[in-house]
Parts: structure tokens; C-alpha cells; sequence
């Protein structure tokens, strides 16, 4: 995947998203890593925000398709106290035998996957029976007018926001998968169209083949 991304949006997400980053998202991310177990697989890693979080004792396993942030996530990698790798690819077809991982992570990646339905049904085949996901993403509201205006400015927020849906509704994807939310926290914070938030931690049953189509 040599070339392919978004090299402008890689260049400037960490410089765009710092203030928030202190002010909200750090503090859930330290959070919800601090949860993680076993073998790790992270979905959608970027830039490598998440590695300075992980427990020292971890293995984790990055996955990114994007050559640009790939780059700007090694030196993170280096950085981190837990073990991390890079695997390049799509989270659609993750590269990985069933029941491998015990936890897998997504952190505001599920509004911008190309499917993520596909994703969802991969997580479940990669992680073994009872293994758990760490999420944090922000979700489509809850009031019909803000739902509207995130219908309208989703075509728009996609190219500046490097394929970024605000209007997806993750948790409705998450049941349809099979997932059992075990702790789940609404947040409201942040500007539209990118809020509210949910972080929780859901499990997986046993894998079935995915739906036809």
C-alpha cells in the first residue's frame, strides 16, 4: 500500500487534535488501555496516539493502512513501554488466524473504516470467544436536528477529515455484530459534528461466518 493515505491530514492530526487530547481525550485513553490484557491488536492506530498509554508488559500489534501515518507512528512505537509492531492493511481483512488476540482497540477509527459492519465481523474472528474490545468513538447524536445537520455536513467532513463519517451510528453497528456492551459511558463534549462520545468495553461471542453481501 506503498503511497496510499492522506498525507495532509497525517501531517497536522497530532498538531489539530492536541488541545483536545489534553483536555478530554488523553485521560479516556490512558483509561481504557489501562484495561487491556493479553495480546493486543489496534485497529486504525494513526499516528500512535494511543502506544504511551499501554502497560509495560503488553504486546501489541498496530495495524494502519496508511503509509503517512505509519511514519509519524514509529517513533511513538519506540517510545511506548509496551511491545509494539506494525502489520500494514485494511481493518476489512485483517490479516490474522481466528482467536488470536485476546483485546482488540478502536479508538475514533469506526467513523472513518470503509465498512465497518466487515470490521466489526473481522474483530469478532480475531478475538477468541469472551475476548474483549476497547472503544472510544464519537457517534451519531441523539436529537433528529443535530442528526440532520451531521447527514449534511458528512459528505464535506469526509474529504477534510480523512474519510471521517460524524453521523454513524456506532453502537447500533456494534449490537448488529454481536457485540455485549459489559461498560459503556456517553460523553458530551466537544464540537459538532464530531460528538457525543461513548467509550466502553464490549465482548465478543463466539465467531460466526459473516453475513452474505
Amino acid at each position: 500500500m506503498s503511497g496510499r493515505g492522506h498525507p495532509i491530514f497525517a501531517a497536522l492530526y497530532d498538531i489539530v487534535a492536541a488541545p483536545a487530547e489534553r483536555r478530554h481525550f488523553g485521560a479516556h485513553r490512558r483509561d481504557l488501555m489501562s484495561r487491556a490484557t493479553g495480546r493486543v491488536l489496534e485497529i486504525g492506530a494513526g499516528t500512535g496516539v494511543n502506544f504511551a498509554y499501554y502497560p509495560r508488559h503488553l504486546t501489541v500489534v498496530a495495524l494502519e493502512p496508511d503509509t503517512h501515518m505509519l511514519r509519524r507512528a514509529a517513533p511513538k512505537a519506540r517510545a511506548a513501554a509496551a511491545r509494539v509492531s506494525f502489520v500494514q492493511a485494511e481493518a476489512e481483512h485483517l490479516p490474522f488466524r481466528d482467536g488470536v488476540f485476546d483485546t482488540a482497540v478502536a479508538t475514533l477509527v469506526l467513523c472513518s473504516v470503509a465498512s465497518p459492519l466487515r470490521v466489526l465481523d473481522e474483530l469478532r474472528r480475531v478475538l477468541r470467544p469472551g475476548g474483549q474490545l476497547l472503544f472510544y468513538e464519537h457517534v451519531r447524536a441523539a436529537t433528529p436536528g443535530w442528526q440532520n445537520f451531521q447527514d449534511a455536513i458528512t459528505p464535506f467532513w469526509r474529504w477534510v477529515g480523512g474519510g471521517c463519517h460524524p453521523n454513524r451510528d456506532t453502537m447500533g453497528m456494534l449490537r448488529r455484530a454481536g457485540f455485549v456492551a459489559t461498560t459503556l459511558e456517553h460523553l458530551e463534549f466537544g464540537p459538532y459534528p464530531v460528538r457525543p462520545h461513548v467509550k466502553g468495553v464490549a465482548r465478543a461471542p463466539a465467531w460466526t461466518p459473516p453475513r452474505p453481501g
